[in-house]
């Protein structure tokens, strides 16, 4: 990928929407663009922090493993996202593994560099902080529902916030979740197991809360749905 393209791919990321060609050429040429395979890691938990990466196709998934080796998934990313969060203005290693889900295509900017760009231009800093402190709300969420929901509660707001990051609208306003996510990835991304999850989605369905196909796909709707965590 050359600059020019490099360019244009930054441009459409939220964050560099309000830069001037002078602003997000200072970032360009400190970018360069890399392609990740399928199965290949981006980075490794622990690893020296060096880069932010910004993904243009495809997708990234951020774990964690415990001692005994099991998997617990942070977030899936794909395109328009950023990762890590972490990276800025933190000093160490890579909290947490990153392995790409789907063949992706992701523009790599160094983070010392790029701490040198946000310095010169506080507006970009500024938001940089916001993208930060919408983060900080998605993680709090996360662990209020960890902490105050049931298993059955914590798969209901899973489904839910997967809808709104991966799933389609319908013209009827329900949400498509096409069957990319194994049960086993849902019991990952909760800390339960794939049997739990199993029976509550069979449950779900039976109640006629959800509907699920032959490829897996799952549809709902999130106002019912959501009305089924405090039934």
């Amino acid at each position: 990928m050359i600059k020019e393209q490099i360019k244009n791919v930054l441009s459409g990321f939220s964050l560099f929407y309000d830069l001037n060609d002078y602003e997000i050429d200072k970032i360009v040429d400190i970018s360069i663009s890399r392609e990740g395979k399928k199965g290949s890691h981006v980075f490794l938990q622990d690893e020296p922090i060096r880069n932010v990466y910004f993904i243009y196709e495809g997708k990234v998934k951020i774990y964690k493993t415990d001692m005994n080796g099991k998997e617990q998934i942070v977030s899936v990313l794909k395109k328009g996202d950023m990762f890590p969060h972490v990276g800025f203005f933190r000093k160490g290693g890579y909290p947490a593994f990153s392995e790409v889900l789907e063949d992706a295509m992701l523009v790599v900017v160094p983070i010392v560099q790029f701490e040198e760009v946000l310095i010169e231009n506080p507006e970009l800093c500024i938001k940089v902080f916001r993208v930060l402190g919408e983060k900080i709300v998605d993680l709090q969420e996360r662990l209020e529902s960890q902490i105050l929901n049931n298993t059955y509660q914590k798969i209901i707001k899973l489904l839910i916030r997967l809808g709104k990051e991966h799933g389609q609208v319908l013209k009827d306003g329900r949400i498509l979740l096409k069957g990319e996510f194994t049960n086993r990835d849902l019991a990952n991304m909760i800390g339960t197991t794939r049997e739990t999850v199993s029976r509550t989605l069979t449950k779900l369905k039976k109640e006629q809360c959800i509907e699920i196909d032959s490829d897996h796909d799952i549809t709902f709707d999130p106002d019912l749905l959501d009305e089924e965590i405090f039934s």
